[in-house]
């Protein structure tokens, strides 16, 4: 099932559509939405790989103002609309220990977590709840979401066919490695609870 999906993506990046859906996933991906935008960039760097940085460059901004909008529901709405996100993550009793540490690496969380797989839009939206100076939220909201995107376009395309070929023979082993992975993390973060 998840081999269709890959295939059907890699065949749908390639639509002259596709630059506008990855505009619209990377906006939401930064605010509310689960998935992130890596899912549709890979392949269409894959199918064209001489719009590498073009991909990585409409993901960042898309990236970064669907930033500025979790920014908004934190800043703003959350009591009504962020909890509701932040309650579907299960977070809401680890977010008074956030709080103390966001209070003091605030710049250093926004930073981690717009590099790595995080679910971003927590960090956006504990980012306005929390009042994290806006400037400085969105210059390094921009360098982490940029080094990342860039990073992927960069190795993809030096090493594009050699990636696509791995994951072509490994999907299931990656995909199964990958929630292995996840669910591990998952557990190591229960298991190991850290007060402020």
């Amino acid at each position: 099932m998840l081999r269709n999906l890959y295939n059907w993506t890699l065949d749908k990046a390639s639509h002259k559509k596709a630059s506008w859906f990855l505009v619209l996933i990377s906006f939401a991906e930064s605010s509310f939405f689960p998935i992130p935008p890596d899912i549709l960039l890979i392949p269409m760097i894959l199918a064209k790989r001489l719009q590498a940085w073009f991909y990585a460059l409409i993901c960042t901004l898309s990236s970064v103002a669907g930033g500025i909008c979790g920014y908004t529901i934190g800043y703003l709405f959350y009591t009504s609309i962020g909890s509701i996100i932040t309650n579907a993550y299960g977070l809401t009793n680890s977010f008074d220990v956030f709080q103390c540490y966001y209070n003091q690496y605030g710049i250093w969380i926004v930073l981690g977590a717009g590099f790595t797989p995080f679910p971003f839009k927590v960090i956006t939206i504990a980012s306005g709840m929390f009042n994290l100076n806006i400037v400085l939220f969105v210059i390094i909201a921009t360098i982490a979401r940029g080094l990342r995107f860039y990073l992927i376009a960069t190795l993809l395309f030096i090493y594009g066919n050699v990636i696509k070929n791995l994951i072509d023979k490994y999907f299931n082993l990656m995909v199964t490695l990958f929630f292995i992975l996840l669910v591990g993390f998952v557990f190591l973060l229960k298991l190991f609870s850290f007060s402020c």
